[in-house]
């Protein structure tokens, strides 16, 4: 496992001319989550697209979890940038071109969103989103 100071690095490394790096992640812990995935929550928290995605899958609260903490460390991410930025989690959209693919995000209520970059992944009881955003 990478250390924080080696991710530092890399970031530094990045050829970035005049621009800003923020970063956002989280983690779900997945029995925890479960508990508190109702309704309510689900209504106010993902898009349709999203919903779309995760009823594909046998294993929807996986899914859930992996959109959830993406969109968290997607919204940690934008909030480093401009710590102003209001939105709301359903503004914040999870795309998968293909059932495992590389995800990306949809800001909807930005007029320019900034450049994000997303990776995503699970182990055993663990959900964990890394984003990046270059402002």
């Amino acid at each position: 496992m990478m250390q924080s100071d080696q991710v530092t690095e890399l970031i530094n490394q990045l050829p970035l001319v005049g621009g800003q790096i923020a970063v956002g992640n989280d983690i779900v812990h997945l029995p925890t989550f479960v508990k508190s995935l109702n309704p309510l929550f689900i209504k106010r928290s993902f898009t349709k697209n999203e919903l779309d995605y995760i009823k594909k899958f046998q294993d929807t609260y996986l899914r859930y979890a992996s959109t959830w903490a993406a969109k968290e460390a997607v919204y940690k991410a934008l909030k480093q940038a401009n710590e102003n930025v209001k939105l709301w989690w359903t503004d914040i959209e999870i795309t998968r071109p293909k059932p495992q693919g590389k995800p990306s995000v949809n800001i909807c209520k930005l007029v320019k969103p900034p450049e994000l970059s997303l990776s995503i992944t699970h182990d055993g009881d663990y959900v964990w989103a890394l984003a990046v955003c270059l402002y």
